[in-house]
C-alpha cells in the first residue's frame, strides 16, 4: 500500500487515476498502451480494461505481464487478485489461434454453361488455388471453433501439411479455409472472443519508385516529425509476418497524410488511397504532388467527377459505396482488384463504412493502414477496424503533442443560451428528434455568434452545425461563403482557398468539412448545432483549429439552457475530456 501513488485499481477492471499524485503524468502514459479512457473530470480519471484493450496491447507485443507490471507499479492499494487472474486469461487467448499460409491445392476451373456444352469433358481443366490454415493451440479451443455455426460454413478439419513452424498441438488441431475468407475468419472469431494472430505473409504489390522529397515544391525543407516515423516504422516492421497491417491513432492536426506517405516511402509499391470526400481527395494528391517525387501522370482520381486509376489513386467512401440500386452491386468495388495494389491506406479509418468493411475482408493479403484521430464508433464497431483493417500500431496522447508544440493549445468553452420564451410550449410537448432540433436552431445563437465574431476580430474563424437553415442564416447575417454538400465541388475548393490565403476570415460550414480538411490557420471554431452526442464529432471539429500555431485554439460549444442538448452536449465533449481537454462553461451573457 502505498498512499502516494496515483491510481486505485478496483475489482470491476476499472481503474481510477488520482490526477494530482506525483507520478499521475507517469501513469497515465503507462496506462494508453492496454487500457481504454472512459471519464476525466476533474480530479479522478476512470480507465476501463477490455477484451479489445489488452488484445490491441499484445498484437504489439505488450505482454499481460507488462499491463500487470504497470498496475502493481502504480497502485495506491493492493491489487486485486481476480484482476491480474482475468488480465493473464483475456490476454491469453491472443495466439492461440494462428492463420498460416496452406497448400495450394486444385480445383475444377469453373465455365460458363455455353462452355461446357461445347466440351467434352471440363473436369481435366483445374486452376491452383491458395488455402490457409487456422492452428488452434489446443483441442479444448479446436472443438470450440468446430462448434461455432457460423464458422463451421467455411472451414474443413484437416491435417497439417504447410512448412510454417508450428507446435505438436497445432499440427494436430487444424482447419483449412479458403483464402477468401481471411478476413470473415477474424471478425467471427473476435466475435466468439477469440482474436487470431495473423501470420500470413502479405503479398508484394506492383511497385512503384515513390520517395520523399527532402524539399516540397513550395521550397520548405521537409521534416518528418520523430512520432511521424516511428508511427510508419510501428506499422511497416521488418516486411515479415505479423506487420504491415494496422490502425494509426494521431490528433488532428498532427500530419497523418505525412504518415500515410512516409510508409509509401518505405513500401515502394502501388497505393489506392480512400478518403472521406472530393476536397480530401484534393489535397490528398496535392500533398502528394508537394511533398513526393510522384508526377500528376501517376496518380488519379476515383470519384463521382473522375474515374481514372492509375499507380496511385485516391478515391472517397462514398463512390465506392454508391449502388444504382438498393439491394444490387456496388458496381464501383473492382477498384479494389483493378491492380496489384501493394498498400492501402483508409484515411479517417472511424468512418469505415459498412459496405466497405465487407470489401476489406476479401483484401487481407494486401498491406493496409488506418488513418484516424479517434478509433471511437457511435455504432460500437470499433472491433471490425481491429479485425479486417489490423489492430492499434501507434497512438500518442494529444496533450503531449500539445505540450510538444506540434499541435495548438486549445481552450475549450461552452456557452448555454436560453430559448426564447416563445419556443418553451412548442419544446415542452415536441418529440425527443423535435427538441433536439429547436434547441439547436434556437435563434438566440444567432446574436452570439456575431458577437464572439467582433470579440475576436484577430481570428480566422469557422462556425460549424448540422442544419442547413440556421447556417445559411448566419452566413446571410455575416455576408461570408458557406460550404454545404450541395456545394459544388469547384466551388468548395476555391473556397477553402480563399479562406487559407487569408481573402476570406469567417467561413460557414456544414458537417462536410467534419473530416480531412486542412484549414491550417483556423484558430477559432464556433459550434452551433452538433449530431445528437457524437464524441467523434466533437473531436474532428476541434481538429479542424488544431494545426500549429502562435495563438491558442479557441472551440465554442453554444448549447440551449435546460434541453437535451445539455445532454447530448456533454457525451460529445467526453472523447475531448478523455484526452485532457476541460470545457469552461459560461452564460451567454456573461464574458465570453
Amino acid at each position: 500500500m502505498n498512499y502516494e501513488n496515483p491510481l486505485i485499481v478496483q475489482g470491476d477492471r476499472s481503474l481510477l487515476l488520482d490526477v494530482h499524485a506525483p507520478l499521475a503524468e507517469e501513469c497515465r502514459n503507462a496506462l494508453i498502451p492496454f487500457a481504454e479512457l472512459e471519464r476525466s473530470p476533474e480530479h479522478l480519471h476512470t480507465y476501463k480494461l477490455s477484451p479489445l484493450s489488452l488484445w490491441n496491447a499484445a498484437s504489439v507485443g505488450f505482454s499481460a505481464q507488462d499491463a500487470i507490471d504497470v498496475l502493481n507499479k502504480f497502485a495506491r492499494y493492493d491489487v486485486p487478485q481476480s484482476v491480474v487472474m482475468w488480465i493473464k486469461e483475456i490476454e491469453g487467448r491472443f495466439g492461440k489461434l494462428r492463420l498460416v499460409l496452406g497448400p495450394e491445392k486444385k480445383v475444377p476451373l469453373k465455365v460458363s454453361q455455353e462452355v461446357e456444352e461445347n466440351q467434352e469433358s471440363d473436369e481435366s481443366k483445374f486452376i491452383l488455388e491458395k488455402y490457409l490454415y487456422l492452428l488452434c493451440a489446443s483441442g479444448v479451443i479446436y472443438k470450440e471453433v468446430f462448434a461455432n455455426q457460423s464458422l463451421k460454413k467455411i472451414i474443413i478439419p484437416t491435417e497439417y501439411e504447410g512448412t510454417d513452424e508450428v507446435t505438436e498441438e497445432e499440427k494436430q488441431y487444424c482447419f483449412l479455409l479458403q483464402l477468401t475468407d481471411r478476413g470473415t475468419i477474424k471478425q467471427l472469431l473476435l466475435n466468439a472472443g477469440w482474436p487470431v494472430k495473423d501470420d500470413v505473409p502479405l503479398a508484394d504489390g506492383e511497385p512503384l519508385d515513390v520517395s520523399l522529397r527532402e524539399v516540397t515544391l513550395g521550397g520548405k525543407e521537409l521534416k518528418i516529425r520523430q512520432y511521424q516515423k516511428e508511427s510508419a516504422k510501428a506499422l511497416v516492421g521488418d516486411k515479415g509476418k505479423g506487420t504491415g497491417f494496422g490502425t494509426i491513432v494521431l490528433p488532428c492536426g498532427a500530419g497523418k497524410t505525412i504518415v500515410g506517405m512516409t510508409i509509401m516511402d518505405l513500401l515502394k509499391t502501388s497505393t489506392l488511397i480512400i478518403t472521406t470526400n472530393i476536397s480530401a481527395v484534393h489535397q490528398w494528391i496535392d500533398e502528394l504532388l508537394d511533398k513526393t517525387n510522384l508526377t500528376r501522370d501517376q496518380i488519379a482520381e476515383y470519384s463521382g467527377e473522375n474515374k481514372e486509376i492509375k499507380q496511385v489513386t485516391v478515391a472517397t467512401y462514398q463512390v465506392l459505396t454508391w449502388r444504382p440500386e438498393k439491394d444490387g452491386p456496388y458496381p464501383h468495388f473492382s477498384i479494389f482488384h483493378e491492380r496489384s495494389w501493394g498498400l492501402i491506406i483508409y484515411d479517417e479509418v472511424h468512418m469505415l463504412p459498412a459496405p466497405v468493411f465487407r470489401v476489406v475482408a476479401d483484401l487481407q493479403a494486401v498491406r493496409r493502414v488506418g488513418l484516424t484521430a479517434t478509433l471511437v464508433r457511435e455504432d460500437g464497431c470499433e472491433g471490425y477496424v481491429f479485425s479486417l483493417v489490423g489492430p492499434k500500431r501507434y497512438d500518442v496522447p494529444w496533450k503531449e503533442l500539445e505540450q510538444s508544440g506540434w499541435i495548438a493549445t486549445a481552450e475549450c468553452i461552452e456557452v448555454r443560451v436560453d430559448l426564447p420564451v416563445e419556443k418553451e410550449i412548442e419544446y415542452a410537448v415536441a418529440t425527443a428528434r423535435e427538441k433536439h432540433r429547436i434547441a439547436s436552431e434556437n435563434s438566440n445563437k444567432i446574436d452570439l455568434v456575431k458577437k464572439i465574431i467582433d470579440k475576436y476580430d484577430q481570428d480566422k474563424i469557422l462556425v460549424i452545425g448540422q442544419y442547413i437553415n440556421q447556417l445559411e442564416e448566419i452566413s446571410k447575417m455575416l455576408d461570408c461563403p458557406i460550404i454545404t454538400g450541395k456545394t459544388p465541388n469547384t466551388e468548395r475548393d476555391k473556397i477553402y482557398d480563399d479562406f487559407r490565403n487569408g481573402k476570406i476570415r469567417v467561413l460557414v460550414v456544414s458537417k462536410v468539412a467534419n473530416f480531412a480538411i486542412d484549414l491550417p490557420d483556423a484558430s477559432l471554431a464556433i459550434q452551433v448545432s452538433g449530431t445528437f452526442g457524437s464524441r467523434q464529432e466533437e473531436a474532428q471539429r476541434l481538429g479542424r483549429i488544431l494545426r500549429p500555431k502562435e495563438r491558442t485554439s479557441r472551440f465554442f460549444t453554444l448549447i440551449t439552457r435546460n434541453t437535451v442538448e445539455e445532454e447530448f452536449g456533454s457525451n460529445r465533449q467526453k472523447f475531448l475530456a478523455e484526452q485532457g481537454y476541460s470545457y469552461k462553461i459560461v452564460r451567454s451573457s456573461e464574458e465570453i
